[in-house]
């Protein structure tokens, strides 16, 4: 089956207002990003793209359970929905796939040098890291999208690295594990399109 059919869904925890994202960082940018529950510059830079991810496995995927280089903290951040679509709005694909988003691959081009948000579809894992039959999905901000999620977007953010951890441990020794409650996320028809979401 080609990769590029596979469904391409947001699944997160989210309520009427807000959703939670994912990022990890070393130990100088999470605690005082806990302290002012915020990212502060330095040691974080506002000029590299930051990615965000509402799917929990795949930040503990990419994270190795914590455990990689600069990223043994992991961050729960609460966002509201509002700023949410408001990024997937104006996104651009990662990669130019076919004529179902763009009109030609000049035209993703052209878009992605000016687009603020970044928008990346990977396979989707399970607690054992195999891949699922969908997709999830990884939001890049750069430029005024960083300065807006830094200065005006974070709800809150949480420290949730033990509890990571101790995921890890019960899974590891065949112990039921309770995961965060993920639910399909609803688009609008136009976020959809615009994302190439097949929900």
């Amino acid at each position: 089956m080609n990769t590029l059919n596979k469904d391409r869904i947001i699944r997160a925890v989210f309520d009427n207002k807000t959703i939670t994202v994912y990022q990890a960082y070393n130990k100088d940018i999470a605690h005082k990003a806990i302290k002012t529950q915020t990212f502060v510059s330095p040691p974080f830079k506002m000029e590299r793209m930051t990615w965000i991810k509402p799917s929990f496995l795949w930040m503990m995927y990419r994270s190795g359970w914590a455990s990689k280089s600069n990223q043994e903290h992991i961050l729960a951040i609460k966002i509201s929905r509002e700023v949410w679509e408001w990024a997937l709005q104006n996104s651009c694909l990662s990669h130019y796939y076919n004529k179902n988003v763009y009109n030609s691959e000049k035209e993703w081009r052209d878009l992605l040098v000016k687009s603020p948000v970044r928008v990346q579809w990977d396979p989707e894992k399970d607690i054992h890291f195999n891949n699922l039959d969908y997709r999830s999905i990884q939001v890049g901000l750069t430029e005024i999208a960083v300065n807006k999620y830094v200065n005006d977007w974070i709800l809150s953010i949480e420290d949730i690295t033990e509890y990571c951890k101790s995921i890890k441990q019960k899974k590891d020794q065949s112990v039921k594990v309770d995961l965060p409650q993920e639910e399909i996320y609803p688009l609008p028809n136009n976020i959809s399109r615009i994302i190439n979401s097949t929900y």
